[in-house]
């Protein structure tokens, strides 16, 4: 009897678990526009190192703006590229060709974003 017990509750717990890393679905763009400053990225949640980011995400009027991204000791500005939100997941034209980025929403506030690149990357990002 205890171990049909501790079973129940050790699959009641893991289903919590689960439940508590569901993506969150955004169901317009306004929920994303503004600007938005990339404090850091990492290529999987148990990744112990952060790499710090500079540049800043501008989503205004159907587009994204990248600002303020490092390249070999000066600074450059990315065209605007177009993004819309499908199935609940952000998707943002990858410059210069007809493929997207999908990314999925891990968390958001008013104050902080974070987003899951389709490859694992995650993007931590603070509202500006």
């Amino acid at each position: 009897m205890k171990k049909i017990k501790l079973a129940a509750l050790f699959l009641g717990l893991s289903a919590f678990g689960c439940a508590a890393y569901a993506d969150v679905t955004l169901q317009s763009k306004e929920e994303v526009e503004g600007a938005w400053k990339l404090q850091s990225t990492k290529n999987s949640l148990t990744d112990k190192q952060a790499i710090d980011r500079e540049d800043t995400w501008v989503f205004k009027d159907s587009k994204v703006t990248i600002l303020h991204i490092p390249r070999e000791g000066s600074y450059y500005d990315q065209p605007p590229v177009s993004y819309e939100i499908e199935d609940g997941k952000l998707k943002v034209a990858i410059i210069g060709s007809s493929r997207f980025d999908l990314f999925s929403v891990i968390e958001k506030n008013d104050n902080s974003m974070t987003l899951k690149g389709k490859y694992g990357g995650y993007y931590y990002f603070n509202k500006k």
